[in-house]
Parts: C-alpha cells; sequence; structure tokens
C-alpha cells in the first residue's frame, strides 16, 4: 500500500496530567447523567432513554479508568525511582 520511503518512526507518547484529565471526564459524564435525569421521561417517550444510560455508563467505565491510571501512574513513579536508585 505505502512505499517503504513513506513510512517513518512513530512520535513517543505524550505524557501529561492523565489522572487529572480522566478525573475530569469522569464528572462531565456524571454531571450529563445527572442533568438528563430529571428529564428521563421525555427521553423516554422520543426513544432517546439510552443518552441517559450512555451518560451512566460513561462514568462507571471512568471510575474504573480512574483507579487503572492512578496504578499505571503510581507504577510509572516506582520505576523511575528504581532506576535512580
Amino acid at each position: 500500500m505505502w512505499k517503504k520511503s513513506e513510512l517513518r518512526e512513530a512520535p513517543a507518547p505524550l505524557e501529561g496530567p492523565v489522572v487529572g484529565t480522566i478525573i475530569g471526564g469522569t464528572i462531565i459524564w456524571f454531571v450529563l447523567f445527572l442533568g438528563q435525569l430529571p428529564f428521563y421521561g421525555w427521553f423516554a417517550d422520543n426513544g432517546h432513554a439510552w443518552w441517559v444510560w450512555t451518560c451512566l455508563a460513561g462514568g462507571g467505565l471512568g471510575l474504573i479508568g480512574i483507579w487503572y491510571v492512578r496504578g499505571r501512574d503510581a507504577a510509572l513513579k516506582r520505576a523511575a525511582a528504581a532506576d535512580h536508585s
């Protein structure tokens, strides 16, 4: 498909405030869920109840994501400390 001369090395992954980003996204999902909850009847009547449940699922998966990235961040810090020792 591509010529070999067109292939390039992949750039290094960006590291940033991953934990804060996941926490912020999780909060947004839960706020969206709580904001739509009073209007659940309208959503259900118009065939859009899945919007409400999608926000709840996003918040639940965000909680799993927070657990995961906190563990990953701690492991990266332990590895960096072990390299300097």
